[in-house]
């Protein structure tokens, strides 16, 4: 089973998945990189570091095999003087220290970046499975994992002594040295031989990085039916959205709906369209369209616009233009100002003769709607 679904896992990691498994602390890691570093920054700072650090621990054993007898017989001045011996040895080896730090640090980010999480240290019952752990033990990634260490070894020990073996004769006219000139030239054979060998090191890291960085996705691929079903997940399921669409175009409507009593005339052509009009000259740079729609929506405003006593005007022209040229809840557009001023003006003074009375207003039979905006007629 578990070789049908790894042969299921055809697909590549998708973003959402990388992440996952990263907040869950499951990230590419090279521990053969991790002790590169560390041993090749190690042998690096020994070699710069050596003689600095070597005289700073000379003086530090001089100095605690010299006694006066006021420091033998009083045990707080024998303790202050280990302690600071101490302590100036600890100063000495601590950028020695420090830099393998650094660079075991480093080394652990530089696949993956810098990652903080308390995952990894959740208690997971399923390891304590002894069925579990032979599993682990005789798995494809434990024999990668032996073959690599027999190579490393192979490789780490058969340039050691290559190495060593080319400078046999160096080696064998120490015999003939004096002694300080022998252990000076030792000391050189040692520094080369550890670089060499701590280099080589590199050409296992060469073959580890890539194998890690491809186990790391291989692990992580998926099945179509997961890429599929995380797709769904990020971009909703379409029966879902379409509902949430429905639900918003409803509350959309009743929001429209809701704004025909404040117009101050509708609009119409008068059963193809139906558009309301709000203009408060003192809130307002130009008249709104507050709702607008054709058909039966047409018909709903005209409707609540009665109801409301909201003047109606049969404006074909002007109900068509504004219908396709003008945006709900916005100004209507600049070409249309000459026209809708005039039908304002003609409710502001039908409002004045109901009021008052006198001569009743007409409004102009043809207002002035330019041509490119009314989309033709009744058609």
């Amino acid at each position: 089973m578990a070789e049908d679904s790894d042969l299921e896992r055809t697909e590549d990691p998708s973003p959402r998945r990388l992440e996952d498994a990263r907040n869950k602390g499951q990230v590419a890691r090279s521990q053969e990189l991790v002790t590169f570093s560390v041993l090749m920054t190690g042998v690096v700072a020994m070699i710069s570091l050596g003689g600095s650090m070597l005289e700073a621990l000379k003086r530090i054993v001089s100095r605690n095999l010299q006694f006066d007898r006021a420091t033998l017989g009083d045990m707080d001045q024998l303790l202050a003087h280990f302690s600071q011996s101490a302590f100036d040895g600890l100063m000495a080896i601590l950028p020695f220290m420090a830099s393998t730090a650094v660079a075991a640090i480093l080394a652990s980010i530089v696949l993956s970046g810098w990652l903080f999480t308390f995952e990894a240290l959740t208690p997971k019952f399923d390891k304590l499975n002894p069925m579990t752990g032979i599993g682990r033990i005789f798995s494809v990634r434990s024999l990668v994992e032996m073959v690599k260490a027999v190579l490393k070894s192979s490789l780490i020990g058969g340039v050691a002594i290559l190495t060593i073996w080319s400078e046999k004769e160096e080696v064998i006219q120490l015999i003939a040295m004096p002694p300080f000139e022998s252990l000076a030239y030792l000391y050189q054979i040692v520094k080369f031989t550890l670089l060499v060998v701590v280099g080589s090191m590199a050409l296992i890291v060469l073959i580890d990085v890539p194998f890690q960085l491809w186990e790391y996705k291989r692990n992580l691929r998926m099945t179509k039916e997961e890429v599929k079903q995380e797709h769904k997940e990020s971009e909703g399921d379409p029966q879902v959205k379409a509902k949430i669409r429905q639900l918003q175009m409803q509350a959309a409507r009743q929001r429209m709906m809701a704004e025909i009593p404040k117009a101050n005339v509708i609009v119409t052509n008068p059963t193809h369209y139906a558009v309301a009009l709000q203009y408060d000259e003192k809130k307002m740079k130009a008249p709104r369209v507050v709702a607008k729609g054709s058909f039966l929506l047409a018909e709903r405003i005209i409707e609540i616009g009665r109801d409301s006593k909201v003047p109606i005007l049969r404006t074909p022209p002007l109900a068509r233009a504004l219908y396709h040229h003008a945006d709900l809840g916005e100004d209507i557009p600049t070409p249309l100002y000459t026209a809708v001023a005039e039908v304002l003006a003609y409710i502001m003074q039908l409002n004045h003769f109901k009021r008052h009375g006198g001569h009743e207003p007409e409004l102009a039979k043809e207002l002035p709607v330019p041509t490119e905006l009314d989309p033709g007629g009744e058609a």
